[in-house]
C-alpha cells in the first residue's frame, strides 16, 4: 500500500523544473509538459487522504532565448540573412517554413499532452478504486486483529487473575503460620530458662553432692535439645520470611501486569470499536513513523507465563514448606516433652537416693554420738586409773628413798628391796600404759568427733540437695508448658 501523498511510479512522472513568473519560449513551453506529473504534500485540511482537490498548481518557467546557432540551423545557407550592422533594409526572422513547423510541433505535444492526461484519469480513477478497497480490506484486518488481541489479554487477565487469588491466599496461610511458629519459638524460651536455672541451683549444692549425676547429664541433654529445636525453628522462621517475600515479589509482579494487562485491554477494546464515523479521531503526523513497541507476541506472552510460572513455584514452595512448619511443630514439641519426663524421671531417682543416703548418715550419726559418749567415760575412767597409781608410787619411792639412808652393811639388797624396786618398775610401767592408753582413746575421739563433723556436715549437704532438687528444682518444673501450647495451637 503507497502512503498518500507519495509519487506515483508511472512512465510519465518526472522531476519539474523550478517555476518562475515568466513565459517560456515556444520550444521550451512545448516540451515542459512533457512527461510530467506534479508532486506536493497533501494539506492538512483534506477531507479525505486519498482524494486531494488538485494535483497541479500552475507552471512558471523562466523564459529562454533560443540561441543563434539553433535559429541558424532552421536557415539554409543560402538563405543567412546579413549581420545586422551591415544591413539597410527590414527583413523578417522567420521564414514561412519556419512558422508551419513551429505549428505541426505545438499541435503535435498538444495531443501527446492530452493523451497523457486522458491515460492519468483513467490511472487515477483505477487507482482510487483500488486503494480504496485495498483501504477498507486493510482496515477489516486491523479490526479483526484487534479483536484476537483484546480476546488475547482477556485470556492472561483471567490466569493472572485466578493465579492472584491463589498467592495471597497462599500468603495468608503462610502468614498464619509463621505467627504459630513464632509463638512456638517464644515458648521454648521458658523451658530453657527452667533447666538453666535448674542447672544453676544445683551448682549450689556442697561437697560431695557436687556430682556429675544423671539429673545433670538430662538437664544438659534438655538444654541442648531445646536449643537444637530454636535453632530448627529459626531456621524454619527465616526460611518462612524468604518465601514471604518472594510470595509478595510474586504476587507484585502479578498485580502488576494485571494492572499493565487492563490497560492494554481497555485501550485496544477502545481500538477495536473505533469506526470511520467515531468521534475522537483525528490526524496525527508521522505517528507511524514511531515505534514505541518493545516485545513482539512470542515475549509478551513469555513474560505473563513467566509471571504465572514463577508464582506457581512459589506457591508449591510455600505450601511445602507450610507442611515442614507443622511436622516441625509437631517433632519439637514431642522431643521437648520426652526429655521433660526423662529429666523429671532423673530427678525423682536422685531426689530419692539422696533421702535415702540422708537417712543412713543420720543412722550412723546416732552410733557415732552414742559412741563418742561412751568414750569419753573410758577417757575419764583411765585419767581416774593414772590418777589412782599416784599414791602407790609416791610411797614405794619413799620407801625406797628412805632405805637408801640405812648406815653401812644395813645397805642391803634384801627382798624387801628388790620388792620395792620391782614394785615402782610396775607401777611406772602401768602409768605409762595408762597414759598411752589415754592418748589411744583421745585420738578415736578425735577420730569419732571427726567423723560426727562429717556426718553432720554430710547431713546438711543431703538436707541442701535435697532441698534444691525437691523444693526448687521440681518446683520450677511444674511450670513446664504442655504439648498444645508447644505445637502453639493454643
Amino acid at each position: 500500500m503507497e502512503l498518500v501523498g507519495s509519487p506515483l511510479t508511472a512512465m510519465y512522472a518526472h522531476p519539474r523544473s523550478t517555476p518562475n513568473n515568466f513565459l517560456p519560449a515556444i520550444s521550451t513551453m512545448a516540451s515542459s509538459y512533457k512527461n510530467r506529473f506534479p508532486y506536493y504534500p497533501l494539506p492538512q485540511t483534506f477531507t479525505l487522504p486519498w482524494m486531494p482537490r488538485s494535483y497541479y498548481k500552475t507552471a512558471a518557467i523562466n523564459p529562454t532565448l533560443a540561441s543563434f546557432t539553433k535559429c541558424a540551423e532552421r536557415v539554409t545557407p543560402g538563405k543567412t540573412l546579413p549581420f545586422v550592422c551591415n544591413r539597410t533594409d527590414p527583413f523578417t526572422r522567420y521564414t514561412l517554413e519556419d512558422w508551419n513547423q513551429s505549428n505541426m510541433t505545438n499541435y503535435k505535444e498538444s495531443e501527446n499532452s492530452r493523451q497523457n492526461s486522458e491515460r492519468l484519469r483513467d490511472d487515477t480513477c483505477r487507482m482510487i478504486q483500488d486503494k480504496h478497497q485495498q483501504t477498507m480490506k486493510t482496515q477489516l484486518e486491523s479490526t479483526k486483529n484487534l479483536g484476537v488481541r483484546v480476546n488475547d489479554i482477556g485470556f492472561w487477565k483471567s490466569e493472572l487473575c485466578h493465579e492472584l487469588d491463589e498467592m495471597i491466599k497462599e500468603t495468608r496461610a503462610l502468614t498464619d503460620v509463621k505467627k504459630r511458629l513464632e509463638r512456638a519459638l517464644a515458648e521454648t524460651e521458658a523451658p530453657l530458662q527452667v533447666a538453666r536455672e535448674c542447672l544453676l541451683h544445683r551448682e549450689k549444692r556442697m561437697g560431695i553432692d557436687l556430682v556429675h549425676d544423671e539429673v545433670e547429664k538430662q538437664l544438659l541433654r534438655e538444654v541442648d535439645i531445646i536449643k537444637s529445636c530454636q535453632e530448627r525453628m529459626q531456621q524454619h522462621l527465616d526460611k518462612t520470611k524468604a518465601q514471604l517475600m518472594s510470595n509478595r515479589g510474586a504476587q507484585h509482579d502479578l498485580e502488576r501486569d494485571l494492572a499493565d494487562k487492563q490497560a492494554a485491554h481497555r485501550i485496544d477494546d477502545k481500538c477495536y470499536h473505533l469506526r470511520n464515523t467515531s468521534d475522537g479521531i483525528s490526524y496525527y503526523r508521522g505517528v507511524e513513523c514511531v515505534d514505541a513497541t518493545i516485545t513482539v507476541p512470542e515475549t509478551w506472552a513469555k513474560f505473563t507465563d513467566t509471571n504465572i510460572f514463577r508464582a506457581q513455584n512459589d506457591r508449591a514452595a510455600s505450601a511445602k514448606l507450610r507442611d515442614n512448619i507443622e511436622t516441625l511443630l509437631a517433632v519439637t514439641a514431642e522431643e521437648m516433652w520426652s526429655q521433660f519426663n526423662t529429666v523429671n524421671v532423673a530427678f525423682t531417682n536422685r531426689i530419692s537416693e539422696t533421702a535415702d543416703a540422708k537417712s543412713k548418715i543420720q543412722s550412723h550419726l546416732a552410733k557415732t554420738l552414742q559412741e563418742i559418749f561412751q568414750l569419753e567415760m573410758s577417757i575419764a575412767a583411765i585419767r581416774k586409773a593414772i590418777r589412782d597409781k599416784g599414791p602407790p608410787l609416791k610411797v614405794a619411792q619413799t620407801r625406797l628413798d628412805e632405805r637408801t639412808r640405812r648406815p653401812n652393811m644395813e645397805l642391803c639388797r634384801d627382798p624387801p628391796q628388790l620388792c620395792l624396786v620391782n614394785e615402782v618398775y610396775e607401777l611406772d610401767e602401768a602409768i605409762q600404759n595408762l597414759h598411752q592408753r589415754l592418748r589411744d582413746a583421745e585420738d578415736t575421739l578425735q577420730t569419732l568427733v571427726r567423723a560426727k563433723s562429717a556426718l553432720e556436715h554430710d547431713l546438711v549437704v543431703k538436707a541442701n540437695s535435697l532441698f534444691i532438687d525437691q523444693e526448687k528444682c521440681m518446683g520450677m518444673r511444674k511450670t513446664f508448658p504442655i504439648t498444645p501450647r508447644l505445637v502453639s495451637y493454643v
